[in-house]
Parts: structure tokens; C-alpha cells; sequence
């Protein structure tokens, strides 16, 4: 199924492992649970990465939208 709106492509993605890069260049992979309107996001099973090396287990987080630059399948 294609996406035809970005919420689309997100709502796809829900449960599945995605990269999410921050404003700061900080990397945060994880499974996609939650989103809303404002693209705020909840990963659980979270890792940060700096240089593609896992940094720090997080489990779940909270990752505010105005701060996300990408979001991309693992």
C-alpha cells in the first residue's frame, strides 16, 4: 500500500524499527509506538547512536516532533 500523506508513511511504519535523527545530529533507533499530529514520537526498545555505534539503551522514549529532522525505516 502507498502512502499518499506523510502520517500515512508514519502510521506504516508504527511497530516497526525506524532512525530518527534530531536537530542536535543525535541518532535514536527504535520501534515506533506512538505519534501524533505534531509528529511528538514514543520509541520503545530505544537506542541512541553517535556514529553508528550503539551509545546508550534507552527503552521507551518521548522525542518531541519540533525537534526531528528524519524519520527513515531501520
Amino acid at each position: 500500500m502507498e502512502a499518499s500523506r506523510p502520517l500515512d508513511t508514519l502510521n506504516n511504519a508504527r511497530d516497526k524499527r525506524v532512525l530518527v535523527e534530531l536537530k542536535n545530529n543525535k541518532q535514536y533507533i527504535g520501534k515506533l509506538k506512538a505519534f501524533d499530529i505534531h509528529i511528538n514520537i514514543v520509541l520503545a526498545d530505544a537506542e541512541e547512536r553517535i556514529d553508528s555505534e550503539v551509545k546508550r539503551k534507552l527503552g521507551s522514549v518521548f522525542i518531541r516532533g519540533d525537534t526531528i529532522t528524519v524519520i527513515s525505516p531501520e
